[in-house]
């Protein structure tokens, strides 16, 4: 939910695949001391072999059974007693040397059939769909049968008998309609908000095709049977679906049901994608190495394994058991490059995935359309105006009035709290920035004695965080009270009063300060294009534990693919932000 910055809140092969060094006569000698006293017995590590680092990042496989005395150095490069030993890695021209340069005879040995990870992948992705249609079945069962026996009680008659026919045959006609509708397809599923579309989407269809096939066939079905029993059978599979789906995120962040990939690109992209991929674990993509082009040296790549260059991807996946692909956009790897190297990953079905320039943009804006042969990406403009704001605007204030009837004993015994706790007013008013710059005043409940704008510049050193933010972690400033508030973001309850007068949105960017908006450069500025939220992809993604641009980035995300359906997903992860108290304080 929105911070107070005022306030300073201011995821088989059965045969392993074995590594044959490719030694050259003149380096068939070990280092001394290199040997069985380097590897013990009990101690040679698994037969598959993973990339070990000796000093800073050098890619040193691990020997398999029955090579241990054989240098590692002569798989990826030549091998020099001194220098290694002198240095503790190899040198750059070493590191990235391409397959190209190999001898005939290539260091990897194909594996038979799909690699281990592959194998574990296909296995939880069908567990997973397995999933998704029992709980379907169960919703469209429950949905039937709820609703004849609310309406008809236990007793079947002449008259209801039709009902009961519907009731039974709901969950079937659901689970075709979703497979009609591509619910199931895995391109859909684990992240986004395409696979909640598309069952909202066949649930509209059904319900129309209900009028049409009782019209046709002349079925006497009451419209509030179809009325009912179909918007909540639809209703029951979004919230399932999404606990599933909040089930495998929480799975992915112990480190399970995840996809291992090997990034292709340059070092600095290779490094940002990396770090967004382990901060947001919940895409279920674990990147486990890189391939730099070949002039790269790697040094930047403290944590993460180098397998080599462009040339050496396809022997990468192996000797990692990767089962994902992801090139990032560079010069070196045009169409052709690219091309080659899909059919290469293709015998093994190792996804590939091309990372577009396109910052951010999410799919729903973009389309491929052949031009002479060509695949041309084509990038629609984002729906900020028309009829879709219309809609948002509506959903909005209903929404907030709604939630402030739900939550009006919450918000009297606030505010009682608040009062009876510490001297001041129970709200704090403060002017904001919203939509195309304009100023509003929002409201919260206070969390802070009243002399906390005065004692600011005096913890303005124990800023704990970057960019044009003031936070503390334990900032003296707060009262207990307020403390236990933002714990659980409700000192933000008076904004539904904002959003039911217009000001703001239930979901969209952090409304910022005059002075922050003052500093904004023009990328930054984007923000000002929607309405500021109560929440929003920062606030459901680490809230104060993020960066200043990290926060910038997720906002501008959501401005550059705002929907409805994504509104819905950022409420959804809202509760669960809330109650884990996630980046809270």
């Amino acid at each position: 939910m929105s911070q107070d910055v005022s306030e300073d809140r201011a995821d088989a092969s059965t045969d392993p695949t074995v590594v044959l060094p490719v030694v050259r006569p003149d380096r068939t000698e070990p280092p001394p001391g290199y040997g069985a006293a380097n590897h013990p017995p009990g101690n040679r590590g698994p037969q598959q072999p993973t990339v070990r680092r000796s000093g800073r990042n050098s890619r040193v496989p691990v020997p398999a059974a029955g090579v241990e005395n054989i240098p590692p150095q002569t798989v990826l490069g030549e091998f020099d007693p001194a220098r290694n030993q002198a240095t503790g890695r190899l040198s750059g021209t070493q590191r990235n040397r391409s397959s190209a340069a190999r001898p005939a005879n290539r260091p990897f040995v194909r594996t038979r059939g799909r690699h281990a990870a592959m194998s574990r992948r296909q296995d939880w992705e069908r567990r997973y769909v397995r999933a998704l249609v029992l709980a379907d079945l169960m919703a469209g069962s429950v949905a039937g049968a709820g609703t004849f026996i609310t309406r008809f009680g236990d007793t079947v008659t002449e008259y209801n008998r039709t009902y009961l026919v519907c009731s039974a045959l709901l969950p079937a006609v659901l689970l075709l309609v979703l497979v009609a509708c591509r619910a199931y397809e895995r391109r859909y599923l684990f992240v986004g908000s395409d696979e909640y579309q598309r069952v909202l989407r066949g649930g509209a269809g059904l319900i129309g095709g209900a009028a049409v096939v009782s019209y046709a066939l002349n079925l006497d079905l009451a419209r509030s049977y179809v009325l009912v029993s179909f918007p909540l059978a639809i209703g029951a599979i979004v919230v399932l679906r999404f606990a599933l789906r909040k089930r495998l995120h929480w799975a992915r962040a112990r480190g399970e049901s995840l996809r291992r990939v090997i990034v292709v690109g340059h070092e600095l992209s290779v490094i940002g994608i990396a770090r967004q991929l382990r901060r947001e674990r919940y895409h279920g993509l674990e990147v486990v190495g890189a391939c730099l082009p070949p002039q790269a040296d790697g040094v930047g790549l403290t944590d993460l394994p180098v397998y080599g260059t462009f040339d050496d991807v396809a022997s990468a996946v192996e000797q990692a058991e990767a089962d994902t692909v992801v090139v990032l956009s560079c010069p070196e790897l045009d169409g052709a490059a690219v091309r080659r190297l899909a059919w290469r990953l293709e015998r093994d079905e190792v996804d590939l995935v091309v990372a577009s320039a396109l910052v951010d943009v999410a799919g729903a804006r973009t389309t491929i359309r052949p031009f002479d042969g060509l695949p041309m990406l084509h990038v629609e403009h984002p729906r900020l105006h028309g009829g879709s704001r219309l809609v948002k605007e509506l959903v909005d204030r209903v929404g907030a009035l709604l939630l402030l009837i739900l939550f009006g004993p919450v918000l009297l015994t606030v505010a009682l709290c608040v009062g009876l706790t510490s001297r001041g007013p129970v709200l704090f008013r403060q002017t904001r920035v919203g939509r195309d710059g304009r100023l509003f005043r929002i409201f919260k409940f206070r969390s802070m004695y009243i002399d906390a704008e005065a004692r600011l510049a005096e913890l303005r050193h124990l800023n704990e965080h970057d960019g044009v933010l003031f936070k503390i972690r334990d900032d003296p400033r707060v009262t207990p009270v307020g403390r236990w508030l933002r714990r659980f973001s409700l000192d933000e309850l008076p904004q539904l009063l904002n959003v039911l007068s217009g000001r703001m949105s239930l979901v969209g960017p952090r409304p910022p300060l005059p002075t922050e908006a003052a500093a904004y450069v023009d990328d930054v500025r984007r923000r000002l294009a929607v309405k500021p939220g109560m929440t929003g992809l920062w606030q459901v993604s680490g809230r104060s534990d993020l960066s200043w641009e990290e926060a910038v980035r997720l906002d501008l995300r959501y401005v550059e693919n705002w929907s409805l359906s994504l509104d819905l997903v950022i409420l959804l992860r809202t509760v669960t932000a809330v109650v884990r108290s996630s980046g809270a304080y």
